[in-house]
């Protein structure tokens, strides 16, 4: 029987977007286009994850190019990579302030080890989007900035994160990474399917360190308070 950093490692290996995009986006997938990437994937998810615990899954928008775009490794930069996590990836340097945001967080909860023993990160959408910029250079995309890409990803939506739920997912509670959108579409889909009891909405990382900054204590507290009242 695999355990839950099998599962994990099993799923990116296979993680595939077959449907039709909206003209000008592009897919991320370095799960399948970079081999450095991976092997960092598999030893992250080995070191922490190779046990048969049940976790809480929080739910982002979808990667970032220098997060998981380029790691494969949700709301993780390769400086927090190295860094927090001892894995690196070479030839690859890369900031993301919500990954600098997350890993503060981390270290508050008691570190990577009892944090990833207590949750599983991913998105809505685990594959991310570019689009092209003013500059011509490719810029995020979420899947909500366009009702066609909503529509497009749905389904992959729903098999990727029923998939997760099986690596051994408690169904009590599931945190969402946004207040907004994010948060409205996945209580939507949650009514419709039935995935957890509870959606338990949290401030995007992005959205705090790029326009609450001042108030990043507040949020990093309002984090560890809402995580703890599951998992402690």
């Amino acid at each position: 029987m695999s355990d839950f950093g099998e599962k994990i490692i099993s799923f990116y290996s296979e993680i595939d977007f077959n449907g039709t995009l909206p003209e000008g986006i592009h897919i991320m997938n370095p799960y399948r286009t970079d081999a450095e990437a991976f092997k960092a994937v598999s030893k992250f998810y080995t070191k922490y994850y190779s046990d048969n615990n049940f976790r809480h899954l929080i739910l982002g928008i979808n990667p970032g190019r220098f997060g998981a775009g380029i790691t494969g490794i949700p709301f993780t930069d390769t400086k927090r990579l190295k860094d927090k996590c001892g894995i690196e990836i070479p030839g690859v340097q890369s900031y993301e302030p919500s990954s600098v945001f997350i890993y503060e967080m981390i270290d508050l909860y008691g570190g990577p080890g009892k944090f990833y023993g207590d949750f599983h990160f991913s998105s809505i959408s685990p594959l991310g989007f570019t689009s092209e910029g003013k500059n011509g250079k490719a810029i995020n995309f979420n899947y909500y900035d366009s009702k066609t890409l909503t529509d497009a990803i749905y389904e992959f939506a729903v098999e990727s994160l029923n998939k997760q739920i099986n690596f051994g997912i408690y169904r009590d509670v599931c945190y969402c990474l946004g207040t907004g959108k994010n948060y409205n579409f996945l209580t939507s889909l949650n009514k419709s399917l039935n995935f957890f009891e509870k959606i338990v909405s949290l401030e995007h990382p992005r959205f705090i360190m790029q326009y609450r900054l001042r108030r990043k204590d507040e949020y990093l507290n309002t984090y560890i308070r809402k995580l703890k009242m599951r998992c402690c």
